[in-house]
Formats: structure tokens, C-alpha cells, sequence
């Protein structure tokens, strides 16, 4: 679908008229309406604030009458402004004439969408257009208009775009576009970029965002899963923030997959395969159900699909009464009649009752098309927490995989290693103890990882800087323990293989 084709709600700004947008856009920039300026006026607290949808703050912060305060009630704060003073910041004609304001009263102007500033990963100074009452948070009980509504920038957004592996890629596709964040950020490093929404009024708002961002405008098509792609189209990534909620129905768009259980992350899993390039990647957000007498990380193995290495990571688990309260609050539902609440918080147990349900895991699943004989399928818990953007980190996972995959224990022996940046060693004893109890690697980068060693591989690990040999290394500390160096070679390959998946240790050859 081509913006030109695109539905044009009358609550929407016009989404083909790119030259209203570039000029919008230069005001907006003229006045500091940018992340930096944003941060600068409001200060961190208030700027914090925003992202659990709290505007009071906001709103004390600008009382003042400068441009880059009329502007933030204006499009944040949702507050009408005098039309003569929003003249002299905005081309106000033609913002009436495209939509992208309206009047409210005799003399007063209302902004009809969300934009937020939201700077790149390169500094870039990029908005995010959504509906009114959504550039921050949740929905939060938004009323009639929650069935088609299209949410901003919100937590899960901005942890997928962290984690996407940022290569040049010819082709990328973004699945469930919504307001079109992950567009905007693929836009910078692939040639072509299709984005998709079951929801039109979501491909109208990406359109939106990619134009006021300044960005060409990507291949926009209406649909469900990868019903809107071609049985013979394939790309160099694949990402989707999905509608990945586990509920009873899909009464809200944006968060609700509408299929039974986990079947839409599962799908969406499972058919990515077969759309990948050699070598791309897929890369998704996604909920899982921990159901009863099945492991999670079996349930999650079969979901792979052939021909794909997978790296999936669960960041955290909730009962199901955690999870339906969540997602009960996220809708504002705990807002209104006490009955009806109760009444649906009952309809989401009795689903999870139903498919025996007692958990669900909520995650990162990235897949990469491989020719390998034996792909390598990696399933992980890690809750705690990690230093974003992680796209790097997740591309040198798979290289790990690569050279593991490539290396027997003998090569392994042959080859040289480099201690990782920022790897810290901790010992743990009681005070005084001559030896300690454990020894542990810690990264302060990346995914922040930490692991127990023996004095083997902590002296293993001290050792490597790309000069010797792990074969050479252990020689030398045979002769210091005076350990067989035979048997030493013999046992410490598992722990260097270890060390490397995990990112402790970089091949240098």
C-alpha cells in the first residue's frame, strides 16, 4: 500500500503531504522541540515522569510562555493554545489545512496527535506521531477509542529497537508496525524498508512519523502476520514488536494477539524462517506460557524453525494473577465499574485455567538464517540487567556461534584469545580464608554477565591477550600447579568453549 492509498481518518493529519511535514518538522526544530531540548526544559524528574504517563510534572515545568513550552502542551500535554501565539511558532495555515492541528473555541488551537521528540542512536532528531493520550505509558482506559488506538513510545518499543542487530541490510521488514519507531530506526541502515499493521489507522501514523522524521517513506501494506508479503519476498531482517498480550479475546489492538494462548508468537516464530535471507535475522519481542508439566524451554526450542540458529533470552516471569493485573491496569480496566472488573479478571484466569497455564515468560527471540548442518539453539533466563543498545552484543553472539561451531576441542587448543572488555574478577570466602570458595568472572558491558570459574580458568582467562595459544596457555599453568599437562587439555576445553559462548573470551583468529 502506497501513502497516497493510505485510509485518512478526518482525527488524522493528511499522511501525502510530505511537504507540510518537512516544514512542520523545521519549525519544530527551530524551536529545540527536539529529545535534548525536551530534557533541557523539563529536567530529568519531569522527563522521567512522562514515560509512566505522569504529566503533572510536565505541566508545572511549563508555565512559562516560551516557544519550546507552547509546543510541549501543544503536542504533548494536549493543552489548546491561543492561535495568534501558535502562529508565531508554526505555519499555522497549513497545519489546519492537513490536519495536523484543528481549532478549538473562537481563538484557540488543539493539536490532533501525540508527536514526541525521540532521538536516534546516532542523534538524530526524530518524532513519534501517535493517537492523543498515548505518546507516553499505556492506553490507560482511553474509552470508545481503544479498539483501533496506536500507542507512542513505550518501554517494549524502545527494548526491541535496542536489541535489533543494526547491519546494512538491503530489505527490512517491519511486522506490527504500530506507530512506526522500528521503521524509523531501520530506515537508517536498510535500502528498502516494508512495514505492515493488521490496524490502517497504524500504517497512517507511521506514514506520519517516517515523514516528520525526515525519512523516506517506506513500503506500507495492510495486513496480518506475513499475509501482506509475497510467497516470494525475503529479507535481511525481521522485527516485531507484535501484539504479544495472552488474553482472553482481542478487545484491544495494539497489545491483544487474538489467537488462543501463545500461538501468535509462535506463529510468527515459525513462519519468519522461510522470509529470511541467508544470514538475516529475525528478531521479536514475545510472551510464552509456562504450562503445566511441559519445560518452558522445550516449549520454546520447538518453536524454532529449520534452518535457524536461535538466541532466546526470558527476562522475566509472572503468575498468571500478576500478569492478568498487569494487563487489566494497562487498559485502565481497574478504573471503572468494580464489577466489570471483576468480571474480566475472572475471564483471564478461567483462559489460563483452561490451557494450564500457571506462568508466562515474557522475552527477546532472535533467529538468523543459517546453511549450518546443525544450527545451534540457545534458550536462557536472564533477569537481571543489561547495558542497551545490544544490537552488537546480539551479532556477536552468533559469530560465538560461528567459530564454536567451526572449532573441535583440538582447534579450539590452536587457537588465541582475548579477554573481553571490562571483565572483572570477584572471589567470594570467608575473611581470612587462604583460598576462596568461588571465583567469578564478571562483564560490565553487554548483557552483564557473570560466572563461576575454578583457578584454572580464572588464570586461563587473566592470561589471554591474542599472544599464545589456549594450548601453550595451559601448558605453562600445568607446569605452575603441577598438573599432567595431558589432563589438563583434556578437561578445560568445556570451560573455554564456556567462556567464549558467553562473550568472556574473543577469538582473535
Amino acid at each position: 500500500m502506497s501513502d497516497s492509498s493510505l485510509p485518512a481518518p478526518t482525527t488524522l493529519p493528511a499522511a501525502d503531504r510530505p511537504e507540510a511535514a518537512a516544514r512542520l518538522r523545521e519549525a519544530l526544530l527551530g524551536v529545540s522541540f527536539t529529545a535534548d531540548g525536551l530534557l533541557e526544559l523539563l529536567g530529568a524528574p519531569a522527563y522521567a515522569a512522562l514515560a509512566r504517563s505522569e504529566t503533572v510534572p510536565a505541566l508545572r515545568a511549563t508555565r512559562g510562555d516560551t516557544p519550546l513550552e507552547l509546543l510541549v502542551r501543544l503536542f504533548l500535554l494536549q493543552q489548546p493554545a491561543p492561535y495568534a501565539r501558535v502562529a508565531d511558532v508554526l505555519p499555522v495555515e497549513e497545519c489546519l489545512e492537513t490536519g495536523w492541528l484543528a481549532r478549538s473555541g473562537a481563538d484557540e488551537l488543539a493539536a490532533t496527535v501525540d508527536v514526541r521528540p525521540y532521538g536516534g542512536s546516532d542523534g538524530e532528531d526524530w518524532f513519534i506521531v501517535s493517537d492523543l493520550g498515548c505518546a507516553v505509558g499505556g492506553a490507560g482506559g482511553i474509552g470508545s477509542r481503544e479498539e483501533g488506538v496506536v500507542l507512542g513510545v513505550g518501554g517494549a518499543s524502545t527494548t526491541l529497537a535496542g536489541i535489533t542487530v543494526r547491519a546494512p541490510a538491503g530489505s527490512a521488514l517491519d511486522l506490527g508496525a504500530g506507530s512506526g519507531i522500528q521503521a524509523l530506526h531501520a530506515s537508517r541502515h536498510a535500502t528498502r524498508v516494508t512495514a505492515t499493521d493488521v490496524n490502517p489507522r497504524a500504517l497512517h501514523i507511521t506514514a506520519l512519523t517516517l515523514a516528520l522524521s525526515g525519512v523516506p517513506a517506506a513500503d506500507l501494506r495492510e495486513g496480518s502476520l506475513f499475509e501482506p508479503v509475497g510467497d516470494d519476498e525475503t529479507f535481511d531482517l525481521i522485527v516485531s514488536n507484535p501484539p504479544f498480550v495472552i488474553s482472553p479475546g482481542a478487545r484491544l489492538t495494539y497489545r491483544d494477539a487474538g489467537m488462543a494462548g501463545d500461538d501468535l508468537c509462535r506463529t510468527l516464530v515459525q513462519q519468519a524462517g522461510e522470509r529470511l535471507n541467508e544470514g538475516g535475522f529475525a528478531q521479536f519481542l514475545a510472551n510464552w506460557q509456562h504450562v503445566e508439566g511441559e519445560d518452558w524451554q522445550d516449549r520454546l526450542r520447538s518453536w524454532v524453525p529449520r534452518g535457524c540458529d536461535a538466541w532466546i533470552v526470558q527476562r522475566e516471569v509472572q503468575d498468571v494473577t500478576q500478569y492478568a493485573e498487569l494487563w487489566l491496569r494497562d487498559a485502565g480496566d481497574h478504573r471503572g465499574d468494580p464489577a466489570a472488573y471483576q468480571e474480566r479478571y475472572d475471564a483471564w484466569l478461567e483462559e489460563f485455567e483452561a490451557r494450564k497455564a500457571k506462568a508466562v515468560g515474557f522475552g527477546w527471540i532472535t533467529v538468523r538464517r543459517t546453511a549450518a548442518a546443525a544450527p545451534s539453539i540457545t534458550v536462557e533466563e536472564w533477569p537481571h540487567s543489561v547495558e542497551q543498545p545490544l544490537g552488537d552484543a546480539v551479532r556477536a553472539h552468533f559469530a560465538r556461534v560461528d567459530y564454536l561451531r567451526e572449532h573441535d576441542d583440538a582447534a579450539l587448543l590452536d587457537g588465541r584469545f582475548r579477554l573481553a572488555g571490562e571483565v572483572v574478577q570477584e572471589q567470594v570466602g570467608l575473611p581470612g580464608a587462604e583460598d576462596p570458595e568461588h571465583v567469578v568472572l564478571r562483564q560490565h558491558r553487554g548483557m552483564r554477565r557473570a560466572t563461576a570459574v575454578d583457578t584454572v580458568g580464572a588464570g586461563f582467562a587473566g592470561v589471554c591477550d591474542g599472544s599464545l595459544s589456549a594450548g601453550r596457555i595451559l601448558d605453562a599453568i600445568a607446569q605452575l600447579v603441577g598438573e599432567d599437562p595431558a589432563l589438563l587439555r583434556e578437561r578445560t576445553p568445556a570451560q573455554i568453549r564456556m567462556l567464549v559462548e558467553q562473550g568472556f573470551l574473543e577469538p582473535v583468529d
